[in-house]
């Protein structure tokens, strides 16, 4: 008989099945994420759900929800379901499957498409597309080698696609290189943008741009131009990051600046205030 799947307590991600949790995890050692001083903890979605551990869920505006696990599991991220008349779309998954959570998406119509916006996020996706009827879980081909269950269902892309009619995905690169966005319309078709770990909305309004977040990794000039150039390639007015920080409105305007004032500063444009 086949183990069950593995879920990584430090970033939330799911491991193949087996008898005993592997080794080290993967997704953590590697130079944008971090392993516990402790060192690698392992848990399961069974475990979880007899903890008492669930997915509190939000309607972050008409036809979008977020889910995020509480108490924290991983990085604490907050998945997103994007509702559309073709369709529904779980983006950045949750890293278990909590069965209020599914009956709730059920009560929504479902889901027709997973997608992730980077390996941190990947959260518990084959686990959900298994819980959802086998729908099909699109990979960036250019991380696929960051994936740690594989199953059929994985579906690999590399040029822009509409996951879903109307709701069109595109690879730009920087966190990692297949950083995937999607556009869905919104309720009043105004356009946003999900973008995961592409950006992160701060506090001061604007958004910032690193290679890894908790390490506080830079990325290039050149990187910077290369996010800000796929985002430019569709009309959106919101934003949503991974953690449902959002850009209420003017957010393609915000994104500009704050990718020219982070260039200005690593290329040494305001050295004279250092």
């Amino acid at each position: 008989m086949v183990g069950m799947p593995w879920i990584c307590r430090t970033c939330g991600v799911e491991q193949s099945p087996a008898d005993q949790p592997p080794a080290a995890c993967a997704i953590c050692t590697d130079e944008r994420q971090y392993v516990l001083p402790s060192g690698p903890a392992w848990t399961t979605a069974s475990e979880l759900v007899d903890a008492g551990f669930g997915l509190r869920v939000e309607e972050l505006e008409p036809d979008l929800w977020g889910f995020t696990a509480e108490p924290k599991v991983g990085i604490g991220q907050t998945a997103l379901l994007a509702r559309t008349p073709g369709g529904h779309l779980l983006f950045d998954v949750p890293p278990f499957v909590a069965p209020e959570a599914l009956r709730l998406i059920g009560e929504l119509g479902g889901v027709a498409a997973i997608m992730a916006s980077h390996p941190h996020m990947y959260g518990s996706q084959v686990a959900w597309s298994h819980a959802l009827g086998g729908v099909p879980v699109y990979v960036a081909d250019a991380d696929l080698a960051w994936v740690q269950r594989t199953d059929p269902l994985l579906v690999s892309w590399s040029q822009p696609f509409d996951v879903l009619p109307g709701v069109p995905a595109r690879q730009v690169g920087g966190h990692f290189r297949g950083q995937t966005i999607v556009r869905w319309p919104g309720a009043d078709g105004a356009g946003v943008l999900l973008v995961g770990d592409a950006c992160s909305v701060r506090p001061d309004g604007n958004v910032s741009f690193l290679r890894s977040y908790p390490n506080l990794i830079p990325l290039s000039p050149r990187a910077i131009g290369q996010i800000v150039a796929g985002f430019d390639a569709f009309d959106y007015d919101r934003l949503y990051d991974n953690f449902a920080g959002r850009l209420a409105a003017g957010a393609a305007n915000i994104v500009h600046f704050s990718a020219d004032r982070y260039v200005a500063w690593i290329t040494g444009a305001h050295d004279d205030l250092v």
